[in-house]
């Protein structure tokens, strides 16, 4: 599976060549943001899942910079943020403003999460008319907030625990394929 993975990832000098990321060079070729290991890709899963679900907007940036600073996988954290795509951010904000609402015992007014589910599916609206889904989104505010924080945090604790016991089953599993093959 290491060697699936190392296949399919950039390489540090692939990223260097690209216009935009030359002036990191220097921060791209430390060996601990390209090294597979468990404690590296689960701590770079959960930078990727609680940037991708707390951060609308650049959270792949705010996945990298975490990724550098905590010294995580970099190509796990970039591609965990991926968990908020066009098809799931609707949900994913409907449920995190209703968990904030409830978390904060505010009422859900009617309609509320589903204007802004609507206005997230179709943001390109004519000029002064409706709001879009930022105005929206601010509009509902501290209970989005509290939801997406709540989610960001708890789906980075359980993408840091899925990757160790993937991890460590995977490594029982070989293990015991090995103890298999050489008994025989």
């Amino acid at each position: 599976m290491r060697n699936w993975f190392r296949q399919k990832l950039p390489s540090a000098d692939k990223l260097e060549q690209q216009p935009g990321l030359r002036w990191l060079a220097p921060l791209l070729r430390r060996p601990a943001l390209w090294h597979l290991s468990r404690r590296r890709v689960a701590i770079g899963a959960a930078i990727g899942v609680f940037c991708g679900l707390l951060i609308p907007l650049a959270q792949i940036a705010g996945a990298a910079v975490l990724a550098l600073l905590l010294r995580a996988n970099l190509p796990v954290a970039a591609l965990a943020t991926l968990i908020s795509n066009p098809l799931t951010i609707a949900p994913i904000l409907v449920l995190a403003y209703k968990t904030g609402a409830a978390v904060l015992g505010e009422p859900v007014p009617p309609g509320a999460a589903e204007e802004l589910a609507q206005a997230v599916e179709e943001p390109q609206q004519p000029a002064g008319t409706e709001p879009g889904w930022v105005e929206r989104a601010a509009a509902i505010g501290a209970p989005l907030v509290v939801g997406l924080v709540i989610f960001a945090t708890s789906g980075a604790v359980l993408a840091w625990g899925l990757v160790h016991v993937g991890w460590t089953l995977a490594v029982l599993l070989r293990r015991r394929r090995r103890l298999r093959v050489g008994a025989s």
